[in-house]
């Protein structure tokens, strides 16, 4: 993969320095940039009528579908069916092996064994990069209806002494991860997890309450509720050190683990993370009662064209990854956005969004409630979503990811309600990570691995640092420069605590922080530009297999 130089970097950001209002784009709210999209140009979808060109599903198709009811675990192992080499993936049954229940409210978790999965593995004839193992499973979690759903995929016949887990965005579940499990467990020496968030994919779902009416503390006890049970899950798999991937939604969780749960992460890697960038609008909105819910508006490009060609605004040296890379500019906004060190409040706050919007936000409807209630016409709704997102896939493939998005969507509610605390009308953070990312791997931590503790504090040890990286698509909605302004944060903070560091200690520090651009994609950067993702994250891994044949 080829690294632009300093050299060229300059002469490119000094090319488009002209065009720098166009080419700047911050993180604008999804409903926005699809109309502006449909205004540029009349889609066959648009011809179609009013709303023929969102739905794409026929009624006769969404009802068949709807009758069918094709349970979780069915259309999840059907996804999963696409990973290379892999015929028959292992699926446990233990949760969504059967249609939602009318009256139930969380997703039943069957205990008996003959719901468990059996491990299924490759040969080396079959595989070219076997033997591996693949596996599915439920890990139980303390407490009533708390499990999550795990798949994992290791190299046989060679020792496993790294780790990557990889955590899923709003709404989503681990199968949308079925693009990279095999480029992934290519890597000798590691193995890989996909989890489902508690109260997501098929992860059991128990009932979301937040308790606390006091703004922070409902954040971060809506923080907690999924980033307690990774770490429980990490306990019982007796992992101590691990890289930890999360996209979008999950991108912010393991930026909250990382900062609740220190001295446990080799590496940080946040594929177009949720939270980043502060928005005056959203950290004084109003929270929800603690009654109430969230919706969710992330209507994505439509991904054929995302995928199928180039950014035309964006210069081609820009394109390439790499710690120098200025895409859109975005470097030199964040370093306008900071004044030693502090962050500039915008002169106003943006225009809040249409009240029906910020309404249904923090009034319990989520698009996973619209989805239940609409009966035979959920399938058509969700169309609407997945005839754009994935637009670019074989059909096969697409009708599979249809599929198994329906399914998880009309599953109970559960974590989707924690989405009104985290995050105000607009995609953006109550609580954003810019305020707080300096502290990822500079938590002072106990001899038990604790963050806050009454233990003296000359037993206590500050960390080393851990490499972050962010990771974005080229036609990506998330705002980039929010990853270079939180970059720039990091570094400030490295710096600063190594002014009193000894020679020793700066020798051994770990910490670092970059920015990467994956051409021809989208927020899905992990699905729309799968191998050149696949190939950034391997060449992350083995940069940590290295360090620790170092150390």
């Amino acid at each position: 993969m080829t690294i632009p130089n300093k050299q060229n970097l300059a002469m490119a950001a000094s090319k488009s320095n002209d065009s720098n209002d166009e080419r700047t784009r911050p993180q604008q709210s999804p409903l926005a940039s699809q109309r502006a999209k449909q205004d540029d140009a009349p889609t066959e979808e648009n011809r179609k009528g009013k709303f023929g060109g969102y739905f794409t599903l026929g009624y006769k198709e969404g009802f068949t579908q709807w009758w069918a009811n094709i349970p979780a675990a069915a259309a999840e192992h059907a996804v999963l069916s696409y990973i290379p080499y892999l015929r028959k993936p292992p699926t446990h049954m233990q949760t969504g092996s059967a249609p939602p229940s009318a009256n139930g409210s969380t997703m039943s978790v069957h205990d008996t064994a003959e719901k468990e999965a059996g491990p299924v593995r490759t040969n080396s004839v079959a595989d070219p990069f076997g033997p591996r193992q693949w596996r599915s499973q439920l890990v139980k979690l303390s407490g009533k209806n708390r499990a999550l759903n795990e798949f994992s995929a290791e190299r046989l016949e060679e020792a496993q002494d790294q780790n990557l887990v990889m955590l899923h965005g709003y709404g989503a579940g681990l199968g949308f991860f079925y693009r990279n499990f095999e480029g992934l467990s290519r890597v000798p020496g590691w193995k890989i997890y996909a989890l489902d968030l508690l109260g997501m994919g098929r992860s059991s779902r128990p009932a979301f309450k937040v308790h606390s009416k006091d703004r922070q503390k409902s954040i971060t006890e809506a923080e907690d509720w999924f980033v307690d049970a990774l770490e429980e899950w990490r306990v019982q798999k007796n992992i101590d050190r691990f890289t930890l991937l999360g996209h979008s939604l999950g991108g912010y969780m393991a930026v909250a683990y990382s900062l609740k749960y220190p001295g446990h992460l080799n590496k940080l890697i946040l594929a177009s993370p949720v939270g980043i960038p502060e928005d005056p609008y959203a950290v004084n909105a109003a929270m929800p009662d603690p009654s109430d819910s969230t919706l969710t508006n992330e209507f994505s490009q439509d991904q054929q064209t995302t995928v199928g060609q180039s950014n035309a605004k964006i210069p081609e040296a820009a394109k390439s990854t790499g710690d120098n890379n200025n895409f859109l500019n975005a470097r030199s906004k964040a370093e306008k956005s900071t004044l030693n060190g502090q962050e500039k409040t915008p002169d106003a706050p943006r225009k809040p969004l249409p009240k029906w919007l910020t309404y249904l936000w923090d009034a319990n409807i989520s698009p996973f409630s619209i989805v239940r209630w609409a009966g035979p016409l959920g399938p058509r709704f969700v169309s609407g979503w997945t005839s754009r997102r994935f637009s670019h896939l074989p059909p096969g493939e697409a009708q599979a990811l249809h599929t198994y998005a329906y399914s998880l969507f009309k599953q109970r509610g559960s974590g989707e309600y924690a989405l009104a605390y985290i995050l105000a009308p607009g995609a953006f953070a109550r609580s954003p990570l810019i305020r707080r990312i300096q502290g990822v791997g500079r938590q002072m931590i106990t001899p038990n691995g604790s963050a806050t503790s009454s233990v003296a504090v000359a037993q206590q040890r500050r960390e080393k640092g851990i490499p972050v990286i962010f990771c974005y698509g080229e036609s990506d909605w998330m705002d980039v420069s929010g990853g270079y302004a939180a970059e720039q944060k990091m570094n400030e903070e490295k710096e600063r605590i190594l002014k009193s560091a000894s020679a020793e200690e700066r020798q051994n520090d770990r910490g670092a922080a970059k920015c990467l651009i994956i051409k021809k994609a989208g927020h899905h950067v992990y699905l729309d530009g799968w191998e050149e993702f696949n190939e950034v994250i391997r060449q992350e891994m083995m940069d940590v297999s290295r360090h620790s044949i170092d150390h």
